[in-house]
């Protein structure tokens, strides 16, 4: 297994928003049934399967690791660690704990976050004291995607119920699994997962419409 190199994201090109994590706008949807069939041949050792889960995820792996880390080198590098990662945990994932890319941008997080722990460590070792974690400066043509990106985000979520909305926003955006959110909102984990798959789908379908427009 080899994916060094694949990491490496044009500024452009990166995604932006939690839309372009959810999905592809330029791909079609892939079921959950067909990420399930390939971490299942991940999990037989199949190499090209892994391959294909890699383009189907690095995109929003790498955006999230760049959005935690605001570095672009060390997210190219972490993204390849997530992959890994799923090469030699493909066996332990588990449907019931949620989809498989969840599954994958979870394990992103924990990297992001523990480098981040690790760099903070490391310079209250050489300090003496803690120290904030220095941001870099985003590129522009970043900054402009961001907030052509944003403003078609924002209306999209205009589609939800609140109850959505709450659901997709502490899975998403607060980091909670699915289990989590449902005892933070104390309700059914099932209700969660609905609100959730429906959130999702509305999303999809008022963002492709939108992107479609001239």
């Amino acid at each position: 297994m080899n994916l060094s190199g694949m990491a490496k994201e044009p500024a452009q090109n990166a995604p932006a928003t939690l839309g372009d994590v959810l999905y592809a706008k330029s791909k079609p949807l892939v079921l959950e049934h067909d990420w399930a069939k390939l971490i299942q041949s991940i999990a037989a050792g199949d190499q090209l399967a892994l391959h294909a889960i890699y383009e189907m995820a690095h995109r929003p792996v790498f955006t999230l690791i760049l959005r935690l880390t605001a570095n672009r080198e060390t997210a190219e590098e972490l993204t390849i660690d997530v992959f890994h990662d799923v090469w030699r945990r493909a066996s332990g994932y588990d449907a019931a704990n949620g989809t498989v890319l969840g599954w994958i941008m979870n394990q992103a997080r924990s990297r992001a976050i523990d480098r981040l722990r690790f760099e903070s460590r490391k310079k209250r070792s050489h300090q003496g004291d803690e120290q904030p974690l220095v941001e870099v400066a985003a590129d522009p043509r970043d900054v402009i995607e961001l907030r052509e990106q944003g403003n078609l985000l924002r209306a999209a979520l205009a589609a939800l119920t609140p109850d959505e909305r709450q659901a997709m926003e502490m899975t998403f955006f607060a980091g909670l699994t699915h289990a989590e959110a449902a005892a933070r909102l104390n309700q059914p984990l099932g209700t969660i997962k609905t609100r959730i798959r429906s959130g999702l789908h509305k999303l999809r379908h008022a963002l492709t419409v939108k992107a479609g427009k001239p």
